[in-house]
């Protein structure tokens, strides 16, 4: 009965270990210390490296959805069945990344003439010396600050992917962000901090910075983006563990509503061992308050 039995469970252990490798994402159960190759998230490695991600357990438990469109996480995730879901991004977001300079100028007009019922709307009058070309500047305005969508992180990253045998911790912090936030349309502002611990392979210093400029130019929230960033590093270069602070000032509270100028919101994500190892983490949170 008992050898049985113990058939059986290694009959199931195999089964689930051809539905992991079949390429389902990171929600499958994954043996601690087993490398894994994951693809389709918006990144190339280059050509003859492999990115190997050292599955640990808060790793398995992560429900990314692959995105097509090289965007990153996160977008309307659409599930045509339980091996393979995908991530789709909205008509309006891929018809922007795949726009013509036509279509990039008619959606500029469609814009400033939304703004000129705006101006009508809130009692100006739109044609007065003043606002007159208000319309056109402020949609090449909202339009460049927006310019993340038109960004797949593929480019972003341009193969700056570089083979190096460093174990220890990499921080870029200080680096200057600012967003508009998604619920009043209005700009928030502070610094990231951005911190990985290398496996076999680490990306360029400037790269951290851009990825986080990407994911500002949209339209946000703070836990949002915050994650964001931390999610496309492991994503570029499987490293151990990935760690993201960032502290910001939201004009929404401090200019309109509860009017609190001076509150900071501090927001982080921990991946790998960040999230697993207290002594990591603690020297990471230490390194950014110094």
């Amino acid at each position: 009965m008992l050898a049985e039995s113990l058939s059986k469970l290694e009959t199931c252990q195999n089964q689930a270990n051809g539905k992991a490798d079949s390429g389902h994402p990171e929600g499958n159960s994954v043996s601690i210390g087993t490398p894994r190759i994951h693809e389709g998230y918006g990144f190339r490695p280059p050509s003859g490296i492999s990115t190997p991600l050292i599955a640990s357990a808060s790793a398995a438990s992560e429900s990314l959805v692959p995105d097509s469109n090289g965007l990153g996480w996160p977008g309307k995730s659409v599930t045509y069945n339980r091996i393979s879901p995908e991530y789709r991004p909205a008509k309006s977001t891929y018809s922007r990344l795949t726009a013509t300079n036509e279509e990039k100028a008619a959606r500029e007009k469609k814009l400033a003439e939304a703004v000129r019922t705006i101006l009508d709307c809130i009692g100006e009058d739109p044609n007065r010396e003043g606002l007159l070309k208000t319309p056109e500047r402020y949609a090449k305005a909202v339009m460049w600050m927006t310019k993340g969508y038109e960004d797949r992180l593929t480019d972003v990253i341009n193969d700056a992917v570089f083979m190096e045998d460093h174990d220890e911790m990499v921080l870029v912090r200080d680096i200057d962000i600012s967003s508009l936030c998604e619920h009043h349309l209005v700009p928030f502002t502070g610094k990231i901090a951005i911190a990985y611990i290398p496996n076999k392979l680490v990306l360029g210093l400037s790269k951290l910075a851009r990825i986080a400029e990407t994911f500002s130019r949209r339209l946000q929230v703070q836990e949002r983006l915050t994650k964001q960033v931390a999610i496309a590093i492991q994503e570029a270069i499987k490293p151990r563990g990935v760690a993201v602070v960032m502290d910001a000032t939201h004009l929404c509270m401090t200019m309109r509503g509860v009017q609190k100028p001076g509150s900071i919101t501090t927001t982080s994500c921990m991946l790998g061992c960040f999230r697993t190892q207290q002594k990591t983490r603690e020297e990471f949170l230490t390194l950014i308050k110094r």
